[in-house]
């Protein structure tokens, strides 16, 4: 019997979802939260949708485009509609483009339906802040942030799926988050990232390779900006700029124009870390969570740390699952088709579960049915 594999991309896909479809999607996947929530609870919720294979499979049975990046907006636009907080227990934040600045107020409004404390409401707006924090600076990829949906139990326990976009190459990169794995927010945080490509050359601060950089580059702001001036622009000499033109090409292995995301940036924001070195921060997870240091900051001071003091960061692209990449050949690395098996199993089973009717059912399947890998 020959084993089922396959793969799939995520083009960059423009317009809206017309409204005869959003209107399906909205029931259909009202009627598979019910199911999930009765039979499941709202944590293997946030568990399901942590998983790239599961999320994809619903995008489709809910009639979506099974390969566009607007499957991340759509589906997650359409839970956000379909769930409410006091009938479901589980409630979504955020959105796309400028929704997602009203996801720290969104999150105050959950948290007060769900009757969490204070505490817990300031914990998931830092939750919310820091994961989109680390894939727009501490992670740098080439792909800025453009949404973020954030999931919220009654208990607390929280999901994210968030999508940034590769203007220049047409393609998205798909971030996927769950509170139980998240030991630490600089330390391999990610429950899957996903993407129509890995990148020769990417920023990872949260990679443990990135560890002597962290400590080097928090301990640059604990000196003061003075001493992170002389070593900034010390590089941007017109000798040192030369040696860092060389060092890049050699580190990338491809032309300058191609790795913009790891040039010196043009400046950093000097008065965030004035008040950086009046905080002190006790770790580099603290320096990261400060308002004001941003992409081009994070990387100065990487630079800096491992051009100046020798402290590398890693450069390898943190992709965990590559729809595009991952081949029956094993080419860069195996299918998980189990991974894959086990969602379709699990969508097949709270579909037939649903009180949706024959022909509404019977299409779901029929859709579900059409993203099982060829032989």
């Amino acid at each position: 019997m020959r084993e089922k594999v396959g793969m799939a991309s995520l083009p960059l896909h423009y317009g809206h979802a017309p409204a005869w479809l959003t209107g399906r999607m909205k029931k259909l996947s009202k009627e598979i939260m019910i199911v999930m929530m009765d039979e499941y609870g709202p944590d293997e919720i946030l568990r399901r949708l942590s998983d790239p294979f599961w999320f994809q499979s619903l995008g489709c049975v809910l009639g979506y485009d099974w390969h566009s990046s607007g499957v991340t907006t759509v589906v997650t636009g359409i839970l956000k509609n379909v769930l409410k907080p006091e009938e479901h227990g589980l409630a979504v934040a955020g959105g796309k483009g400028a929704t997602s600045l009203k996801t720290p107020f969104e999150i105050e409004q959950i948290g007060r339906a769900f009757s969490l404390s204070e505490e817990d409401i300031n914990r998931l707006k830092y939750s919310s802040r820091m994961s989109a924090k680390v894939d727009n600076a501490a992670i740098q990829a080439g792909y800025p942030l453009y949404h973020h949906a954030f999931f919220i139990t009654t208990e607390g326990t929280w999901a994210v799926v968030q999508q940034g976009m590769n203007v220049r190459e047409k393609t998205a990169r798909r971030y996927h988050w769950l509170s139980d794995r998240v030991k630490s927010f600089v330390k391999e945080p990610h429950n899957a990232i996903i993407s129509d490509r890995v990148e020769q050359t990417v920023l990872n601060m949260t990679s443990p390779v990135s560890e002597e950089c962290q400590k080097t580059s928090l301990d640059l702001t604990k000196d003061g900006p003075r001493r992170v001036k002389q070593d900034f622009f010390s590089l941007k000499r017109p000798q040192n700029q030369e040696v860092l033109t060389k060092w890049l090409q050699e580190k990338s292995g491809v032309d300058r124009r191609n790795i913009k995301s790891m040039f010196l940036p043009e400046d950093l924001n000097w008065k965030a870390l004035e008040k950086v070195y009046d905080f002190q921060p006790k770790n580099y997870e603290e320096l990261l969570a400060f308002r004001g240091i941003g992409p081009a900051t994070v990387r100065g001071l990487a630079l800096i740390s491992e051009l100046v003091y020798g402290s590398e960061p890693s450069w390898k692209d943190p992709v965990k699952f590559s729809w595009a990449y991952g081949g029956k050949d094993g080419v860069p690395f195996p299918v998980d088709r189990r991974s894959m098996d086990e969602s379709i199993n699990f969508l097949r089973e709270t579909i037939q579960s649903s009180r949706l009717g024959r022909t509404e059912r019977s299409d779901a399947l029929v859709r579900l049915k059409s993203i099982v890998p060829k032989t």
